[in-house]
C-alpha cells in the first residue's frame, strides 16, 4: 500500500470512530444517547489507536497535518512529502464523514438541533473567545506532538506504541478537551466540516465557517512549535525556526486578543444604545 492511500484510509477510519462516537452520544434515539464526555474521549482515543494499527506500517500513521508539520520541523519527515500527506488526510476525513452520515441516516431526522448535528462533524468552543480558543488548540496540539515524540523515544513491547498513543488522545480529551472540543487536528475538523456543508443532512443549519480557522491554525502552530521545541530541548539543536514559529504564535494570539477586545467593546456599545 502506498503512503498516500494509507493516510487516506487511516484518516477515514479515524473519523469513522471519532465522528461515530460523537453521533452515537449526541443524536436522538441512539442507544448510546447522552452517555457523556468520557465515552467520547475513549472513542476518539481508541479510534486513533485502531487507525494507527491499520496503516502505521505503510505511512507512519500521521493522520493529522499538525503531526506531519511537527515531524517535518523536528527533522523526522521530508518536507517534500508534506503536501501529499495533508491532501490524503483531508480526503480521508471527508470520506470518513460521509460514512458516518450514511450509518446514522434516520437519526438526522430524529435530531432537531442543528448545533448537535454540526457537533458530530466539527468542533466548536464552549465559550466563544478567539484568544482562549486558539490558545487551547495550540496547547492541546503541542501536548499531542510532544507526547508522540517522547513516546517514540521509548522502547515498548512490539506493537504497543499505537495503543499508548490512543491513551495520549484520551488523556488530552479528558484533561484539556472541554474548552474547544479538542480538534488538535486540522483534517479532523476541516474535512468533516466540508462534508457537513456538502451532505444533504436535514435541518443541518450553518457549518460555522467563522470559527473554522481556529481548529486549523491553532493545531498547525501547536504541532509545528512542538517539533522545533523537541528538537531544541530534547535533541539539543536550536534552529531559527523555533523563534520564527514562536513569533508567529505571539502575533496570532495578539491579533486574536485584539479581535476579542473589539467585539467586547462593540457589544457594550450596542447594550448602552439599547438602554438609551
Amino acid at each position: 500500500m502506498s503512503p498516500f492511500l494509507a493516510e487516506v484510509l487511516g484518516t477515514a477510519l479515524l473519523i469513522v470512530f471519532g465522528a461515530g462516537v460523537c453521533a452515537n452520544v449526541n443524536l436522538k434515539k441512539s442507544f448510546a444517547y447522552n452517555s457523556g464526555w468520557i465515552v467520547i474521549t475513549f472513542g476518539w482515543g481508541l479510534g486513533v489507536a485502531m487507525a494507527a494499527y491499520a496503516v502505521g506500517q505503510f505511512s507512519g500513521a500521521h493522520l493529522n497535518p499538525a503531526v506531519t508539520f511537527g515531524l517535518a520541523f523536528n527533522g523526522d519527515f521530508p518536507w517534500s512529502d508534506v503536501p501529499m500527506y495533508i491532501l490524503a488526510q483531508m480526503i480521508g476525513a471527508i470520506i470518513g464523514s460521509a460514512i458516518i452520515y450514511l450509518h446514522f441516516l434516520p437519526h438526522w431526522h430524529a435530531t432537531k438541533d442543528p448545533g448537535v448535528k454540526l457537533g458530530v462533524f466539527a468542533t466548536g468552543p464552549a465559550i466563544p473567545h478567539y484568544f482562549s480558543n486558539i490558545l487551547s488548540e495550540i496547547i492541546g496540539t503541542f501536548v499531542l506532538v510532544i507526547g508522540l515524540l517522547t513516546i517514540g523515544a521509548n522502547t515498548f513491547a512490539e506493537g504497543l506504541n499505537p495503543f499508548i498513543v490512543g491513551f495520549l488522545i484520551i488523556a488530552i480529551g479528558i484533561s484539556l478537551g472541554g474548552t474547544t472540543g479538542y480538534a488538535i487536528n486540522p483534517a479532523r475538523d476541516l474535512g468533516p466540516r466540508i462534508a457537513h456543508f456538502i451532505l444533504p443532512i436535514p435541518g443541518k443549519g450553518s457549518s460555522n465557517w467563522g470559527y473554522s480557522w481556529i481548529p486549523v491554525l491553532g493545531p498547525l502552530l501547536g504541532g509545528s512549535f512542538a517539533g522545533v521545541f523537541y528538537k531544541a530541548f530534547f535533541s539539543g539543536s536550536m534552529t531559527s525556526a523555533f523563534w520564527i514559529i514562536l513569533a508567529v504564535m505571539v502575533v496570532v494570539l495578539v491579533l486574536a486578543y485584539m479581535a476579542d477586545r473589539k467585539q467586547s467593546l462593540a457589544e457594550k456599545a450596542a447594550l448602552l444604545a439599547d438602554e438609551n
